[in-house]
């Protein structure tokens, strides 16, 4: 099982997208990153109107270190911002910023999809660390109970990746169309917008797929698909 080649033939589709998603992401907000907005808005301040709009007053909006390290934390209220978006008037930090105030919008709405992602963080995070070993040590000892424990382990690393995709998708629509009804961005500028997010987008379908095809090939070897253990 360590050195199988029928892993990497499993998972190459995923991850061959992946490598595909993370090159348009990079070109898409490149590109846009040297488009300037009409309305010369900063990401942070475009993401604070999101907010401001949406009567939201208890969310923070602080600068982070990192190339496209953006994101919402929804149990300290804060939204961070990286390097390239948080000081930035193009039209790729705006799209991104607008994004991350979209999760904000999420949590502060109740969305339904965002509740159930972060009730399962905290068995995600017992599932990421422990599944492998689990399922390794079960093969190493041979123990059916074992791997069927890391296999329904990781079942939950497979279930926040497929919730993710709604989420991902719904702050994304959110951000296209308030920032253009907001008068964040002109409606031309939205296209620019969509093109960065879609394939931002891009890179969690990616990493459902290569969860989804790895989960497959746990099963596969633990002789639920037909596979054999031998």
């Amino acid at each position: 099982m360590f050195f199988d080649p029928i892993y990497f033939l499993f998972i190459g589709p995923g991850l061959l997208l992946s490598m595909w998603a993370s090159f348009k992401t990079k070109s898409a907000f490149n590109k846009y990153s040297k488009v300037r907005s009409a309305r010369g808005l900063t990401g942070a301040q475009a993401a604070q109107m999101m907010l401001d709009r949406a009567g939201i007053r208890d969310v923070t909006i602080k600068p982070a270190r990192g190339f496209l390290s953006d994101h919402y934390n929804p149990l300290s209220k804060s939204l961070a911002l990286s390097d390239p978006v948080y000081g930035s008037t193009s039209i790729a930090a705006i799209g991104v910023a607008c994004h991350e105030a979209g999760h904000a919008i999420q949590h502060a709405t109740g969305y339904q999809a965002l509740k159930l992602r972060s009730a399962l963080v905290p068995t995600v995070n017992i599932g990421s660390n422990f599944s492998w070993i689990a399922i390794m040590g079960g093969f190493l000892l041979n123990s059916q109970g074992l791997i069927l424990a890391g296999i329904a382990l990781f079942s939950t690393v497979v279930l926040f990746q497929l919730i993710t995709l709604p989420v991902e998708f719904d702050a994304s629509k959110r951000a296209r169309q308030l920032a253009v009804s907001h008068g964040i961005v002109l409606p031309q500028e939205e296209v620019g917008m969509g093109k960065v997010l879609n394939a931002a987008a891009l890179t969690y379908v990616a990493a459902a797929i290569t969860s989804v095809l790895t989960l497959l090939y746990f099963l596969m070897r633990a002789g639920l698909l037909g596979g054999s253990r031998d």
